[in-house]
């Protein structure tokens, strides 16, 4: 992927001449600012840093100005875990041009004792915007050799240009303890109130046992001080959940995404051992209720169908958004049951009572015959449901490439009847950066911009090992109704659950 620079600002337009992809795609990232940055490298295990790698993207749009957006995403991707600093770009048009910055999260961005950010790594990056236009940023950080890890909030008032010294959330010095997948959502109604959830492992019982509750924090005096974090459920011993995240429904009420694990110790093939879950509050956090169970999860996993190849996708990390008018809930993830098992599809399931009871899932995805995976869900202002994801339906039998393509589709009635576009050209997705699979990140940034979507994601410089991956937004067109070819793929090596779910773990130091 050639970079064209200029007035300081790199932006990379690519329009397709096929009839699939009809978006103007910019290129939201650049080079590495931390290329020259040292830091640990446990070289010895045979860990990789790649740098100029960019991964794991999240996206936000002023509420208050629709043409800043915000987006962040890890920088020079470790194969065990974490990256050398989380950046943020920011644009003030809508996503035609960006700018580059980053908070103090690790030693390579700025941190040090004396700010707070003293670590060598940070993860899993997330990003919202309150009603009054402040910007708030979340982290998890991690060493490579020491035990202490920590969940960090940064905070800007100036449309991403600028960010607070961070403000930690928790910090865990004991190696028995693992924060994990944290989010950010900032309240769309009440702009004081901003909610931060994780999930936090203790692998510390005497059983050797795992418990990992869900976690949660918030502030109610936008940003000025955070109130002491503190467990909000529970599954109890051997158990464990991921991939919490906050959605606000238009009455204030809150609803908390994630995936529970019981059994972690058997690898149980019980389907009911791993469910997507929600839990609600009335009282903006709290009080929660007891678990309302959406669905089983059951994806097994995606790899090269050609070789075998695991990738490292967002099959334990599903995605939920809300219809500001009438509160309807969406929820989409990676599932298998539409194949009997062979491969990965979305599956996307919805509640109309606020999260009280949810419908069978339906798979979404618009070649049903090949696996897509690492999907993302929102609802635009007029009610238009969108989702992104990745496939491999333009491949060829040329086992040295896994050409790739990521696809946006719309539904204008609830999810009953879609239209499809592609939002790329096929690229090579055996460039990615591995990070136990092949890795563009457990998750991808959409959002909307009135009734425009807005996707943020990541796709490979197909071939090019010394900037493997680059951060992308689709701008203008929202609709298409295209499809590609289906070609039949069999997941010929699938991955059991306890596999799948340590390669989600940032653990390097394990």
């Amino acid at each position: 992927m050639l970079r064209t620079v200029l007035c300081g600002l790199v932006m990379v337009l690519l329009t397709s001449a096929n009839a699939y992809a009809q978006s103007t795609l910019v290129q939201a990232s650049a080079p590495s600012p931390f290329a020259n940055c040292t830091t640990p490298v446990l070289s010895q295990f045979g860990e990789l840093n790649y740098v100029n790698a960019e991964v794991e993207p999240w996206l936000a749009v002023n509420p208050r100005d629709p043409e800043n957006l915000i987006g962040v995403w890890q920088q020079d991707r470790f194969s065990f875990g974490g990256s050398r600093g989380l950046v943020t770009g920011y644009s003030r048009d809508g996503g035609q041009t960006w700018r580059r910055t980053f908070p103090h999260f690790s030693r390579c961005s700025g941190g040090n004792p004396q700010n707070g950010g003293d670590y060598d790594r940070a993860s899993d990056p997330w990003v919202t915007f309150s009603r009054d236009g402040t910007a708030y940023q979340i982290a998890l950080t991690l060493d490579a050799y020491d035990a202490p890890g920590a969940v960090l909030v940064s905070r800007s008032r100036n449309g991403g240009k600028t960010w607070s010294e961070p403000v930690t959330l928790i910090r865990d010095a004991d190696f028995n303890i693992l924060d994990d997948k944290e989010s950010i959502t900032a309240d769309p109604v009440r702009p004081e109130f901003v909610y931060a959830v994780w999930d936090r492992l203790d692998f510390s019982s005497s059983t050797g046992l795992i418990q990992g509750p869900s976690w949660f924090a918030r502030t109610t005096d936008g940003g000025e001080s955070w109130q002491q974090a503190r467990a909000i459920y529970d599954p109890g011993l051997d158990a464990s959940t991921i991939a919490n995240q906050i959605a606000v429904l238009p009455n204030g009420d809150l609803v908390d995404l994630f995936v529970r694990f019981t059994n972690e110790s058997l690898g149980s093939p019980n389907v009911n051992d791993t469910v997507i879950a929600v839990i609600r509050s009335h009282d903006q956090g709290v009080t929660w209720s007891q678990p309302i169970i959406v669905n089983s999860a059951q994806g097994v996993g995606v790899v090269d169908p050609k070789t075998g190849q695991f990738l490292r996708t967002g099959d334990f990390v599903p995605d939920i958004a809300v219809d500001r008018n009438t509160g309807t809930l969406y929820v989409v993830w990676e599932d298998a049951r539409f194949s009997g098992g062979m491969r990965d599809g979305i599956a996307l399931s919805k509640s109309v009572d606020g999260g009280l009871t949810w419908s069978a899932p339906v798979q979404v995805n618009q070649a049903p015959n090949t696996q897509a995976f690492t999907a993302s869900v929102d609802v635009a202002v007029n009610g238009t449901v969108g989702v992104t994801y990745y496939d491999f339906r333009k491949d060829t039998a040329n086992p040295g490439v896994l050409l790739t393509d990521y696809w946006q589709i719309t539904s204008r009635d609830g999810g009953a009847v879609w239209k499809e576009k592609a939002l790329t050209q096929p690229f090579d997705v055996l460039t990615a950066p591995n990070a136990f699979g092949l890795f563009l990140g457990d998750y991808q940034g959409l959002s909307h911009v009135g009734a425009t979507f807005v996707p943020f994601f990541v796709m490979t410089n197909s071939g090019n090992l010394g900037n493997p991956t680059d951060v992308f937004v689709a701008v203008r067109g929202e609709d298409g109704d295209t499809r590609g070819n289906d070609r039949v793929e069999v997941n010929a090596n699938p991955l059991s659950r306890r596999q799948r779910l340590d390669s989600h773990r940032e653990r390097p130091n394990n």
